[in-house]
């Protein structure tokens, strides 16, 4: 295979004496021995999105390394110096999960940070995304940068940068980043020579703050005291939550909390899954069997970084099923305003939030409790933004996503999977208070309010090619909207791009209230809901489907959940998608 003459060019560039030796070693290698991967490495730059960077790790421009992190970290603290020139000192916290490299990539954003004039509080050790988000608000910081992939395979490694509100960066500060880092044009703009009297090392201190904020979330102490031992299963996957969620576990008063200890050691090769994601059933596969093996009633895992949990409990029948994040997140915001309301909390000035792509039995739920709900674009980040602009004006009291993203409480904005094994616990505990479990609390709002069916379908288009591919099916939906769908009229389109709600009975167009993102979602009349949206972080077109119907009595819930799991597959036929 030859070289492109331009990726030669780029590649030669990283043989000079600002790279440092073994990055010219493995370049030079790479140009004599292997011109795939030279051109995989060198073909494009690593884009800083408006989510941070996160790609491959390795030598290259397209790739995850000291120079790259370098760079985005000094489009970052440009920014920050222009936006915080006013303040004596800007500050920033940097933390990073059980990735290979996480903690190089972290001191070198530190080293960068400090360079720049920028104090640094560093965690000693890997931590939590949500203790990242947590710590920002806590230290009064202006910015945060935490070093994840979250759940993707063990080649990857990411960097997120965070806003002074605790919050993933949003408009209009993600697109002003994104050009500072664009225009940072070679290595030698970037400063890499730290200032040490800079660095603050931080651990326990926060540890235990982040903690008593997460004790107050505690809804039902008396049921958990009386249920302390209920049997939880928890594995963090090899990753952060492998500390604090027992700890928090504990601090609500759990006291037979069993873990999976080849999962205990943090590991960024993940040695005992394919994938370290807590949607893949297989992820849980260890703590199943492990809660087969001592009777426990409750499974939970996180990702990496765990800012996302995955459940499995008991059914009917006795056996383990994993819960879907529609569900899981359904469950916790029932709860949570049934709570509310029990105790005197609900004074009509209270709200949730979910994104567009998740459950509308939320919305449901909400309604009927007289507690207003936020749509938001698909990302935490948006969730965050609507706890910021209603801060002083409404309570927020949880919001999730199906991702598997969930946050009760606003003391950390972004989703937080500690304090959510903390509540599911707590949840199970007092089921089993009232001789019910878990999934018996799922059967009841089914039965309140009608059985929901989801499901996902991800098609991966890889290069170039691929993005055109995917560009070209969201242009075809938009141009071509089906009229019927698996025989039911679509009754209204919302298109995301171009913020309109067309209401196709009455013939009216509304405007949609949201920022501008590539999504079509068709709502048919037999009240199914289908989404279809481009990952802003993979190379995928996703399509998300929900159906419904009343569900009058436990002994109709199998022929019901068949009856929508055809409707399902009836439009995913339809749609060319089987």
């Amino acid at each position: 295979m030859k070289i492109a003459e331009d990726i030669y060019r780029k590649a030669q560039q990283w043989l000079d004496v600002s790279f440092d030796e073994e990055t010219r070693n493995k370049v030079r290698y790479l140009i004599d021995n292997d011109p795939l991967e030279l051109t995989e490495s060198f073909y494009k730059n690593l884009e800083f999105g408006t989510g941070g960077l996160r790609g491959i790790m390795g030598v290259g421009t397209n790739r995850m390394n000291i120079y790259t992190v370098g760079m985005a970290t000094q489009g970052l603290s440009n920014y920050l110096l222009k936006n915080f020139s006013h303040l004596k000192q800007i500050k920033v916290v940097i933390a990073h999960d059980c990735r290979n490299n996480g903690r190089l990539f972290a001191e070198t954003t530190a080293n960068v940070f400090t360079a720049n004039g920028i104090k640094v509080y560093q965690f000693e050790s890997l931590r939590p995304t949500p203790e990242l988000s947590f710590s920002i608000r806590y230290y009064g910081c202006q910015s945060g940068v935490v070093v994840t992939a979250s759940h993707n395979p063990k080649e990857y490694n990411g960097y997120k940068a965070y806003w002074d509100d605790g919050a993933q960066v949003i408009e209009p500060h993600d697109v002003n980043i994104i050009n500072e880092v664009a225009a940072i044009k070679n290595i030698s703009e970037v400063k890499f020579n730290s200032n040490p009297d800079l660095v603050e090392i931080i651990g326990e201190e926060t540890d235990n703050a982040y903690l008593e904020q997460i004790k107050t979330l505690n809804l039902s102490p008396d049921a958990v005291k009386r249920q302390h031992d209920l049997k939880v299963v928890y594995t963090p996957l090899h990753g952060t939550g492998v500390k604090l969620v027992p700890a928090a576990l504990r601090l609500f008063g759990f006291t037979d909390i069993l873990n999976v200890p080849e999962q205990d050691i943090s590991d960024g090769n993940f040695p005992t899954v394919k994938s370290p994601n807590p949607e893949e059933p297989s992820a849980l596969q260890m703590a199943i069997s492990k809660a087969v093996q001592e009777g426990a009633e409750l499974v939970m895992a996180t990702d990496p970084d765990a800012d996302r949990v995955g459940i499995a409990v008991k059914d009917s029948k006795g056996e383990f099923v994993l819960l879907n994040g529609n569900q899981t997140a359904t469950i916790l915001v029932w709860y949570q305003l049934k709570k509310w309301s029990e105790l005197g909390r609900l004074t009509g000035n209270e709200f949730i939030v979910k994104t567009i792509v998740t459950s509308e039995l939320i919305a449901a739920i909400a309604n009927k409790a007289k507690v207003r709900y936020f749509d938001t674009l698909t990302g935490f980040k948006y969730i965050a933004d609507v706890i910021r602009q209603m801060e002083g004006k409404m309570k927020y009291i949880g919001g999730g996503e199906e991702s598997f993203g969930y946050l009760p409480g606003d003391f950390v904005r972004d989703k937080d999977a500690v304090s959510t094994c903390a509540l599911i616990a707590e949840i199970a505990a007092w089921a089993k208070d009232q001789g019910k479990s878990l999934f018996d609390i799922l059967m009841d709002i089914y039965l309140e309010f009608g059985l929901y069916r989801e499901h996902l379908i991800s098609i991966t288009k890889k290069g170039q090619s691929g993005s055109e591919e995917i560009r070209k099916m969201m242009e075809n939906y938009r141009e071509n909207p089906p009229l019927k769908i698996n025989n039911s009229d679509v009754v209204m389109i919302k298109d995301y791009l171009l913020q309109t709600n067309t209401d196709i009975l009455n013939n009216t167009i509304e405007p949609i209230d949201l920022p501008v993102s590539d999504v079509l979602q068709y709502l048919l009349n037999d009240d199914s809901k289908i989404s279809v949206r481009p990952s802003g972080t993979e190379p995928k077109i996703k399509f998300y489907f929900e159906v419904n119907e009343p569900m009058p009595s436990m002994v109709v819930f199998d022929k019901i959940n068949e009856r929508l799991q055809k409707r399902i597959l009836g439009i995913i036929k339809e749609l060319g998608l089987s």
